[in-house]
């Protein structure tokens, strides 16, 4: 949900933050020789510690953040989720539950509380969160929790992927989105890498030569659209996701990986009107174009192309075991029943915010189609609840 009008200003101390994090980008461009990856650029911005987006003592998530996930609109979202978790974990044959990137810890609150209630609450949930002052603040929030308070000894945080076997069901909640991507430019039959330079007034867009590795990525890319891109065409892709997705289930042994996020097939992704690419900034609930400017004080995300995450977790030993619009997903696990019963427990006022977020996640202009839900599995067969109203994975 965006607001109207104009986004504040930034105050002081994001002003300062964002000048020293400037400082720093700056000089890891020079010492490039001018000219910086986007994707490095985008790695400072969100995750250099102590002066990254993610990594200060500012808020992020809902109202007074600067942009609304779905568990942080009602309890609707996580509540469907754990109907389709059950499923899932039941076919792991139990386990833990490891979230990356936890974000204000609502969502791990709601569900392992739902969990419980439903009589399947989670060995352990593990939250995977390399920003000490995100894990802190999701600390504070489940101690206080009323239906976690007395299941907080079943939390536990890591600063990266379990290191020992696990099974069970791997959550990652507009994680994805948040991975950095490098930006491209169709030249002739290769390609050109659009990179970051320091300015007098900031930062600039600058095209440089493609890379060996952009370069295969680029011709593998065309090869598989139905209409190649033609010259001129801009847009990105994740050269880190592989990696990613392979770290976060190296040690699974038996279980899934539920990724929700807006995104498309490369099909769409890549198709000819969308020429400029997904990717943009966030502040105050405001969409930014301008993604150079003000680095840490603005969030800065691309879309999922879900083709690629497919192939990246083929790659990694996992299965497509399911991908759906989220509108479908959450009608195939039950909203319309948890949404009947959230209604009849509310007041009147409650009432209304229920079903504006009910709406808001399942209309086509909101989140229901742009956002999608895929599950990653590896050693479980047969069909995942959530996938059962109309399955996408062909149009992977």
């Amino acid at each position: 949900m965006l607001s109207a009008g104009e986004p504040p200003p930034f105050g002081a101390e994001e002003i300062a933050r964002s000048s020293a994090l400037a400082a720093l980008i700056r000089k890891r461009a020079a010492d490039r020789g001018g000219w910086l990856p986007f994707s490095e650029f985008m790695a400072a911005a969100l995750y250099e510690p102590d002066l990254g987006y993610y990594m200060t003592d500012r808020p992020i998530f809902g109202a007074a953040g600067d942009f609304m996930t779905a568990p942080e609109m009602s309890p609707l979202f996580t509540r469907c989720l754990a109907a389709g978790l059950i499923d899932l974990m039941t076919k792991a044959g139990g386990g833990d539950i490891v979230e990356f990137g936890a974000g204000s810890g609502r969502m791990a609150a709601e569900l392992v509380a739902t969990l419980a209630r439903l009589g399947m609450p989670p060995r352990r949930y593990r939250i995977v969160e390399p920003s000490l002052i995100l894990a802190d603040r999701q600390r504070r929030w489940l101690e206080r929790w009323p239906g976690t308070a007395s299941l907080f000894d079943r939390f536990e945080w890591l600063d990266g992927p379990p290191s020992a076997d696990w099974q069970g069901v791997a959550l990652a909640n507009e994680v994805v989105d948040a991975l950095p991507v490098d930006r491209f430019r169709i030249a002739g039959r290769g390609c050109e890498a659009i990179g970051v330079v320091p300015t007098a007034a900031g930062f600039d867009w600058q095209a440089g030569p493609a890379d060996a590795s952009l370069l295969r990525a680029i011709d593998a890319l065309q090869k598989r659209l139905p209409v190649p891109m033609p010259d001129e065409f801009v847009s990105e892709l994740r050269p880190g996701q592989a990696a990613w997705i392979g770290a976060a289930t190296a040690r699974l042994t038996k279980g899934a990986m539920l990724v929700t996020d807006y995104g498309l097939p490369c099909a769409q992704y890549y198709h000819l009107s969308r020429s400029g690419g997904t990717l943009c900034g966030f502040h105050r609930h405001h969409r930014t174009e301008d993604v150079l400017s003000m680095p840490g004080a603005q969030d800065l995300t691309a879309w999922v192309d879900y083709s690629a995450l497919a192939d990246a977790a083929s790659g990694a030993g996992l299965e497509v075991g399911g991908f759906a619009t989220q509108a479908h997903y959450l009608l195939s696990v039950g909203i319309e029943r948890e949404l009947a019963q959230l209604v009849e427990d509310a007041d009147e006022r409650d009432r209304i915010a229920i079903r504006q977020a009910a709406a808001t996640l399942l209309l086509p202009g909101e989140m229901g189609e742009r956002f999608k839900v895929m599950a990653l599995t590896r050693g479980i067969d047969g069909p995942i609840a959530g996938f059962g109203f109309r399955d996408l994975t062909a149009s992977l």
